[in-house]
């Protein structure tokens, strides 16, 4: 449904004298690679006959272990196993299927691989671990896979028509890969910035800081990334920089560093103005983990600052659940928010640069 709720005063300008401090690292325009605790570690799975999971059988469990197993073999990242999980549970629903479909008649098996040699023989496609093999060798030559959207990597392998056909199967494939890995971890608070994860919730590091108005002093009143605390901005800010693996100090995205022509991101007002002069993708399409923008005045957004948000859902009924802070009217403001919002609602959405809107 759309959002009916007005989104209250967003953050203004930084002053750059108070904050040059702040605004003098230097941003590295290339993303690095997630370096937090188990993003790059793999998991063997870990199953039995006792093993079960709600809504998937036996076969389907040995299927995904085999993935895991061929993934472990080649050292794969754990994203790589929830990549290749999730290929599979959008291809076959991690079954082995001796037949194909309209598009691809002599595709077979858990990837639906088909029959033209690249994939090797018929009994290469029809055996768990081989098909599985193969696929991840097909992922690991993708330049860049790791920094990808976990559905944009699929495709890049696939090549099926639709680049984000795999995103729905996201969710499943971690739960899978969480619960049959021998080693148990944690994609929360870990650092891990894995594309395609839109955080665990109220995740914002400085939820209880004070805001500029609580603060009543500029300085105390601005966040590390160089906007006000709790501010619908300095959250979506922190989540652009999980997402692209910078989780911590010294963060890659600040307000007074975004911009190649040295001026700052600003506020809600100014972030597509920010994205454009950045060269970043923006459309019409939501995708996880892509800003919201609303222009001043759409969608019950403030009439001069506008409003941004992330979205952290997309659903099949043409409505995202975005989350953001600073959405609500008082008492409520300057806190976590979610809500359900019509597609056609926000003026535009913001991509990151490993998003790319769907044609």
């Amino acid at each position: 449904m759309e959002t009916k709720g007005l989104f209250t005063s967003l953050i203004v300008l930084v002053p750059a004298i108070l904050f040059s401090l702040v605004f003098s690292v230097i941003l590295l325009l290339s993303p690095a690679k997630p370096a937090a605790a188990n993003c790059g570690i793999t998991f063997a799975a870990a199953i039995s006959g006792d093993t079960k999971v709600d809504g998937y059988s036996q076969e389907q469990l040995k299927n995904a272990a085999a993935i895991m197993g061929a993934g472990k073999a080649l050292d794969l990242s754990v994203k790589g196993q929830m990549i290749s999980v999730m290929v599979s549970l959008g291809e076959s629903g991690l079954r082995v299927l001796d037949h194909g479909d309209g598009a691809g008649p002599d595709s077979r098996g858990l990837f639906q691989q088909r029959g033209n040699g690249a994939w090797g023989s018929y009994a290469d496609r029809m055996d768990p671990t081989i098909s599985a093999t193969n696929f991840i060798k097909a992922l690991q030559k993708v330049d860049g896979w790791e920094l990808l959207e976990p559905t944009i990597a699929g495709n890049k392998v696939q090549r099926n028509a639709d680049p984000y056909h795999y995103e729905k199967y996201w969710p499943e494939a971690v739960k899978l890969v969480q619960t049959l890995s021998d080693g148990k971890f944690s994609l929360e608070g870990s650092g891990c910035a894995i594309p395609g994860q839109s955080g665990a919730g109220d995740d914002y590091p400085w939820k209880n800081s004070p805001t500029w108005l609580q603060s009543g002093a500029g300085v105390a009143a601005a966040s590390p990334l160089g906007m006000f605390y709790r501010e619908c901005v300095d959250f979506a800010l922190w989540r652009l920089n999980q997402r692209m693996g910078s989780a911590g100090a010294p963060f890659k995205f600040l307000n007074g560093a975004f911009r190649p022509d040295g001026q700052k991101l600003g506020s809600a007002l100014t972030w597509k103005a920010g994205w454009d002069a950045k060269g970043w993708a923006t459309g019409n399409t939501p995708r996880v983990g892509a800003v919201v923008w609303y222009a001043p005045g759409v969608g019950g957004a403030d009439p001069t600052y506008g409003h941004v948000a992330v979205v952290k859902e997309v659903k099949d009924n043409g409505t995202y659940v975005e989350e953001g802070y600073n959405g609500n009217p008082p008492p409520d403001d300057h806190n976590y928010y979610t809500r359900t919002v019509s597609n056609t609602v926000p003026s535009a959405f913001l991509y990151l640069p490993t998003q790319e809107e769907k044609k």
